[in-house]
């Protein structure tokens, strides 16, 4: 938590000292579009030559349209302005994040080694393993060259608070598991879920910065002005359409995954209790998360649910999920009750 915090405090003083010399991208690109008269054009041809005769055929006019709408708008420098400086902060902050992220893998490693057991047992467990894989999905994303370090602050953040969370309330000493979770499913099934639960936090943040980021522009769009601090924060941020892109390419990539983690824990449950499905509350809640899931994709194949309305639907659907990972297991009694805290424990820390 230590170095997760110097990694936060990196990832600000890229957003304090970078340069703001290319804020205005965004109303420039704006003013640019709305200025130019509407005008139409002839369609381009295609001239084809053959057997010494000459054909002119007209080219399909090809119209794209993002679900932000039909703004054209670069994507932002980045939190780092696009200067030396804040390039420097930016880059101090990763390498501390690439740290930290070692560190916590090795605790979740150790903790696996003390109980030689999957390390996702109990929700201290599943904590610790879920923050360490967000910032691994975080860290591949970068080396895979995607302009993502926009995340680097709300990650952070997050997983300072998650892991706050885990060694005050949540924490569990080792232990063995209760007889139905000594099973090889809990490493397929359980380690599905948090993956997906990663990919989800990351398709979330994008979701919000969206929204936040069209709203901008559409104040540019419409001749407003907006105010000092979102010139100089959402200016440098991707695009609307980057970032709605971004966000539904996460959430359809991991869905099927998502998909196989139910039918997987269906499996385990048969082999456990003996029945595939018995309206567990974290069954029931797995399922809801599903079916919102499902209706934002299918939203997003809908056009007049895309942009905005989509976003909202997909927040909704994280929102399941969020309740699912805590809300079930610290509030709500069932045969999922592995959290080794409860109201109790809540109550005597003043929550």
């Amino acid at each position: 938590m230590a170095v997760y915090t110097l990694a936060f405090l990196a990832y600000i003083a890229e957003w304090i000292f970078g340069s703001r010399s290319k804020v205005g991208r965004t109303a420039a690109a704006l003013t640019a579009t709305t200025s130019e008269p509407a005008r139409k054009t002839a369609p381009p041809t295609v001239t084809v030559r053959r057997g010494g005769e000459t054909a002119v055929l007209d080219r399909p006019e090809v119209v794209v349209r993002s679900a932000a709408g039909s703004r054209d708008v670069p994507d932002g420098p980045g939190a780092h302005g696009g200067t030396e400086k804040g390039d420097l902060y930016g880059r101090v902050a990763i390498s501390l994040t690439v740290l930290a992220f070692a560190l916590e893998f090795g605790g979740v490693l150790t903790r696996a080694l003390s109980v030689r057991r999957a390390p996702w047992g109990n929700m201290y467990e599943f904590n610790i393993t879920f923050t360490t894989t967000v910032v691994g999905v975080f860290l591949v994303l970068l080396a895979l060259r995607k302009n993502v370090r926009w995340l680097g602050l709300p990650l952070a953040t997050t997983v300072l608070l998650d892991l706050g969370l885990a060694v005050t309330v949540l924490y569990t000493a080792s232990d063995q598991l209760v007889p139905a979770l000594q099973s090889y499913w809990l490493w397929i099934h359980v380690s599905t879920a948090i993956f997906c639960g990663a990919v989800f936090y990351v398709g979330a943040v994008s979701t919000i910065l969206y929204l936040f980021k069209d709203a901008f522009e559409s104040k540019l769009a419409s001749g407003g002005r907006p105010g000092r601090f979102a010139g100089s924060v959402l200016e440098r941020l991707p695009a609307a359409a980057s970032l709605d892109k971004f966000a539904y390419r996460a959430n359809a990539a991991v869905f099927p995954l998502w998909t196989f983690t139910i039918i997987a824990g269906a499996i385990w449950a048969g082999d456990a209790w003996g029945r595939y499905w018995g309206w567990d509350p974290k069954e029931v809640w797995s399922f809801i998360t599903w079916i919102a899931y499902a209706c934002y994709l299918h939203a997003r194949a809908t056009a007049g649910w895309k942009g905005r309305r989509a976003a909202y639907l997909a927040l909704a659907a994280f929102a399941c999920w969020l309740f699912n990972y805590y809300g079930v297991n610290l509030l709500v009694s069932g045969k999922h009750s592995y959290a080794d805290v409860g109201l109790g424990a809540l109550r005597a820390v003043g929550l």
